[in-house]
């Protein structure tokens, strides 16, 4: 039998969860540690809609990225979102796991799993942590040849879930790129350190306009790099949940599948 343990030990051999910040929330949020797995459903985000999905796939856990209660409650009755979360797991048995900020630290997570579909090898932390130079926040990296701006952002809309929020891009379309900086998630506090870095392109999601801004003004003192290319938040984590399912399936032995649901709040765009 493998039990939700099982499979929280193969999750934090892969990311360990000291890699956290200390702000976040990672582990078993909803379950007991000895229950059994037999199918786990890997997604970004524990919304309703995904408890449904594994209730249909039937499912023993979920695994997601974002944590479901990263913010303190006072209640969790069935009438509010998080608590109809809450007792449908429990009235199914299903349990909630999250990795977050370990698995974007993580050499082989989050960032790592979007530079590499986007074609960057070689790639190491944008931002190391201070005792381990191969673990560390977002990837910098460089693309086998040079390609334009424009291309390589449709690369990213190639290679990404589509969203309403598609692919976003400042700068000069023409303009040749091959250093490449990522950082999945929200990734404007990032904007110096690409730069600093040397990227000529820095992909990320959830570009505030103040940042960006700022940012594409002091690209244009110099050479106007790096561009920026913005996608939805959801669309920048999903890539890692493929490696992720696929580890603990060899890991533990039981079933896994990846959500296949667009979990991007925004649903149109005019």
């Amino acid at each position: 039998m493998t039990s939700v343990a099982d499979v929280m030990d193969a999750l934090e051999q892969r990311f360990p969860l000291d890699l956290a910040e200390d702000w976040d929330v990672n582990g078993l949020t909803v379950g007991r540690p000895d229950g059994e797995v037999t199918r786990a459903l890997f997604a970004v985000d524990p919304t309703m809609a995904v408890v449904q999905e594994a209730i249909e796939a039937e499912c023993d856990l979920i695994v997601t990225h974002h944590p479901l209660l990263l913010r303190g409650v006072t209640t969790v009755h069935a009438g509010t979102p998080k608590g109809a979360v809450i007792h449908a797991l429990i009235e199914h048995g299903i349990a909630l796991y999250n990795a977050h900020t370990n698995a974007d630290h993580a050499g082989t997570g989050v960032a790592e799993a979007l530079a590499e579909a986007l074609g960057v090898s070689g790639a190491l932390p944008l931002v190391p942590l201070r005792d381990d130079a191969e673990q560390g926040t977002g990837r910098i990296g460089r693309l086998d040849a040079p390609v334009t701006l424009g291309e390589f952002a449709r690369r990213a809309a190639d290679v990404l879930p589509d969203t309403a929020h598609g692919v976003r891009v400042a700068g000069e379309l023409d303009g040749a790129v091959q250093t490449v900086a990522v950082v999945g998630g929200a990734g404007d506090s990032f904007l110096a350190a690409a730069r600093e870095a040397g990227a000529d392109v820095y992909l990320t999601a959830d570009l505030r306009h103040h940042p960006a801004s700022d940012a594409r003004e002091a690209a244009l003192l110099g050479d106007g790099r790096p561009y920026l290319v913005d996608v939805a938040h959801y669309a920048s984590e999903w890539l890692w949940l493929d490696a992720a399912a696929e580890f603990v399936g060899d890991a533990t032995g039981i079933d896994t599948l990846v959500s296949t649901l667009n979990t991007d709040p925004w649903t149109a765009r005019f």
